[in-house]
């Protein structure tokens, strides 16, 4: 039996965005939740554009949005390349979750906190040991005084080695379907299928269940993958260039000449219609709008458009 991989954009929101079940699942086995009592009870789904409230505020949308019944907000996101501007971009979205909880008149007492699940195809702690990395908001000297309100988790994919140990069992079975399954994937572990939700998960992924459609948009989307990561890699490389040669005049000359070298780079990238492709998804995992024009060819005009 041949399976797709569970990262991409259509497998995941199938799998986290049509079952409540399975998101939940998930939530509760990846967030640091520090009793039983904190788990999740019951969900429902939110809309997962978070649409400003004037026109002239940035709009944003997630992989999936939901909320328990305690009113806590949850935030699940898969980021196959990373950029440094993703971090900012989660903080955005999670701090616009948390301020829109509240009327006009509203007591602040009202408000509940906000998780932002964050998994990442790519390693880029590379001075810190560990895959899972955890950011509230605590004092300084004392990490034990917390001000609750959001909770950021980053999981870096490629870093995880599971391990047997009983009292994550759930954690190591969800990041192991994360990591394991793909398109070269033809027999599943018995130690996955063994469990009902992952099992649940896995059989969500069968490729016979997508329509002819899907898998072209499934394949499109590994291809966009591909160019965006190489795009990002060549717009950091020449934006470090040009600081580089810069020195000597300046750090504003210095950026002028990276971004001029990220705009040819750009354009060998080919025809309008794909530059445009591309520049969607630069502008989803957060890169500046200088840069995604740097790195696409694209005027200032159509970069902003498309974020309208």
């Amino acid at each position: 039996m041949e399976y797709l991989d569970p990262r991409a954009d259509l497998t995941f929101k199938k799998v986290f965005g049509e079952h409540l079940d399975l998101v939940k699942s998930l939530l509760n086995a990846l967030l640091p939740f520090e009793t039983e009592a904190d788990e999740i009870v019951d969900l429902a789904y939110l809309p997962a554009e978070l649409v400003p409230e004037t026109p002239f505020k940035k709009n944003s949308i997630v992989d999936v949005r939901c909320k328990d019944g305690r009113g806590r907000q949850f935030i699940v996101e898969m980021q196959m390349v990373w950029s440094q501007e993703f971090k900012q971009r989660v903080l955005f979205n999670a701090a616009k979750a948390y301020v829109r909880q509240l009327g006009d008149g509203e007591d602040y007492k009202l408000l509940q906190p906000v998780y932002a699940l964050n998994l990442v195809n790519e390693a880029f702690e590379a001075g810190m040991e560990g895959y899972y990395h955890y950011y509230r908001m605590v004092h300084s000297e004392r990490t034990d005084k917390v001000i609750d309100g959001l909770h950021l988790v980053f999981v870096e994919l490629p870093k995880f080695t599971p391990r047997t140990f009983s009292e994550k069992k759930m954690h190591v079975l969800w990041l192991r379907y994360l990591t394991e399954i793909n398109d070269r994937t033809h027999e599943v572990p018995e130690e996955l299928m063994a469990n009902p939700e992952i099992r649940k998960a896995v059989e969500e992924l069968r490729r016979s269940a997508f329509t002819p459609a899907q898998l072209y948009s499934y394949e499109q989307f590994w291809d966009a993958v591909s160019v965006e990561r190489t795009l990002v890699n060549n717009v950091e490389r020449k934006y470090k260039e040009g600081w580089e040669e810069g020195k000597e005049e300046g750090m504003k000359e210095g950026i002028k000449e990276g971004m001029k070298k990220g705009r040819a780079e750009g354009l060998k990238e080919g025809e309008r219609k794909k530059s445009l492709e591309i520049a969607r998804k630069l502008l989803a995992s957060g890169l500046p709008e200088e840069l995604v024009a740097a790195s696409t060819g694209l005027g200032m005009d159509e970069i902003r458009g498309l974020k309208s």
